[in-house]
């Protein structure tokens, strides 16, 4: 199923367990990660976008259904988002990049969530915006992360959460439901546009199915109260320093 044979076969499912366990605590999947730990073990660029996006929506459809269930979820908010997102995300799955562009896009990708992790916290902009220009904002950016979720398959929450909060969007959990359904929607129109030009075999891949799906139901209904998901995130941050070495020794090379 991988390159590196020696890799023990718990090895990444424990790791994904744990992705799903932190992340849909806080309304995202997790995508970003799983992308980047299948890089590191040598998967190919056709299967991690598929195997990445399906992962997301296993997380996410019980993120959802809980920030909507605790009346967290604000349709003026998320509205926008996804009516440039959807699109955008479809059309990301179309496109048959290169192994050489998927890698640029990966490595662009993994590098902002490395500094949302270990640089950007309580970094908030003070923005003046009336309801014309929050939805001009709401539609670019949602365009924008739709056509990059859909081209290396993560659901693009990773992105969405923090800018929501720094742009004085939504609160915490407003946008932690907002992330859950962005990647939700986001990942199925990414999926369903590459399951019309490519397909893999699903069932090599049932250890990791499991393994996030075991992860987002303790996650999500744990929370973060319950463990020190800061401490998490940073082990994790640790993992993608890993891959963006391994992502620019590729592009060098």
């Amino acid at each position: 199923m991988f390159d590196l044979v020696i890799l023990s076969p718990w090895f990444l499912p424990t790791l994904f367990f744990i992705v799903a366990l932190v992340y849909s605590s806080v309304g995202l999947g997790g995508g970003s990660s799983y992308t980047a730990l299948m890089s590191l073990v040598g998967m190919s660029t056709l299967a991690i976008p598929m195997v990445s996006l399906t992962l997301n929506l296993i997380v996410t459809t019980v993120g959802s259904f809980n920030f909507i269930r605790s009346g967290h979820a604000r349709i003026r908010l998320i509205a926008p988002f996804l009516v440039s997102s959807m699109p955008a995300a479809y059309l990301g799955g179309t496109l048959q990049v290169s192994t050489t562009v998927f890698h640029w896009v990966l490595l662009v990708s993994l590098l902002f969530v490395a500094a949302r992790i270990y640089l950007w916290q309580e970094t908030r902009l003070q923005l003046d915006l009336g309801p014309g220009a929050k939805i001009t904002l709401s539609l670019v950016v949602g365009a924008m992360l739709g056509l990059i979720a859909g081209i290396v398959g993560i659901g693009g929450g990773v992105y969405l959460v923090p800018l929501v909060i720094i742009l004085g969007l939504g609160e915490p959990r407003q946008a932690a439901a907002c992330g859950a359904i962005f990647i939700w929607l986001n990942s199925a129109a990414g999926l369903v546009a590459r399951l019309q030009y490519n397909s893999i075999d699903f069932s090599q891949y049932i250890p990791l199915i499991v393994a996030v799906l075991l992860g987002g139901l303790a996650g999500s209904f744990m929370g973060a109260s319950r463990f020190s998901a800061r401490t998490i995130e940073k082990v994790l941050g640790a993992v993608i320093l890993v891959a963006i070495g391994f992502m620019l020794r590729k592009i060098l090379a």
